[in-house]
């Protein structure tokens, strides 16, 4: 077996924290990256004198702000939430129901903003949290504009199921996607929980490719598609705009 670097060690013990795993003990860092004691003693050690982590008066390790402030500076992280925010809070009270901004990562979305109220629907989602794409409507806009390839194996791979209503068949998933492009809205009923309905579009950069997703997450029993649609699609169109996007003209019409 070929001995981990470095920094591969340094990234396993990062990636032991996650959202089901926000604190761990220095056992816990060790058994999860696959580290002596030793290794993992003295890489959290280098890592929290760096800031990437910090250790509460417990002796309980934390994801630490240093490791944020660095991670703010991704273009698809805080400066996306920043020219998104404005549009998000339009659409939120437009709905009063949860309000979400994603962003591709591979085979998954992950949520980057998330606005919502104590009345609203309660959902499986927060900022950071990662789905796959085929199960989410923010997902299923997303993946609608990859390219021809990546849809092909997506569809090719095993579809999670979180209900019975979650999308598995790849024949359904690529009529989905179709209708995506058509509509230009993505509709994710009950996918991930029975109750919960997402309407979704993309959202463009300066280069026209798409970039992120929005959506707005309401109950089933009180969706109102025709009403929700519109609103999303406006608040997408408003930070593709603001990321610099410009739509094509319309082809002018001959005079008859």
């Amino acid at each position: 077996m070929t001995p981990r670097s470095a920094p591969d060690r340094l990234l396993a013990v990062l990636g032991t924290f996650d959202h089901d795993h926000p604190a761990l003990s220095l056992t816990d860092i060790s058994r999860r990256a696959g580290l002596s004691l030793t290794t993992a003693h003295r890489l959290v050690g280098a890592l929290t004198a760096w800031g990437a982590l910090e250790r509460d008066p417990s002796g309980v390790y934390h994801i630490g702000l240093r490791l944020w402030e660095v991670s703010a500076l991704a273009p698809r992280g805080l400066a996306l939430r920043q020219v998104a925010l404005p549009f998000l809070e339009d659409l939120y009270e437009a709905a009063h129901e949860n309000v979400a901004l994603a962003v591709r990562d591979g085979s998954e979305v992950v949520y980057i903003e998330w606005i919502s109220a104590r009345t609203a629907i309660g959902v499986r989602i927060q900022v950071g949290a990662r789905w796959p794409l085929h199960a989410t409507g923010v997902g299923l806009a997303l993946l609608a504009h990859t390219e021809p390839e990546f849809q092909a194996a997506y569809c090719a791979e095993p579809l999670t199921a979180y209900t019975e209503h979650t999308i598995t068949d790849p024949g359904r998933l690529r009529r989905a996607l179709a209708e995506v492009r058509r509509s230009g809205c993505a509709v994710s009923s009950r996918q991930v929980t029975d109750d919960a309905l997402s309407v979704a579009a993309p959202v463009r950069g300066a280069g026209a490719a798409v970039v992120a997703a929005v959506s707005v997450v309401v109950p089933v029993r009180d969706a109102q598609i025709p009403a929700l649609a519109p609103a999303v699609r406006l608040a997408a169109r408003g930070i593709s705009r603001a990321l610099g996007w410009q739509p094509r003209p319309e082809p002018e019409r001959a005079s008859v």
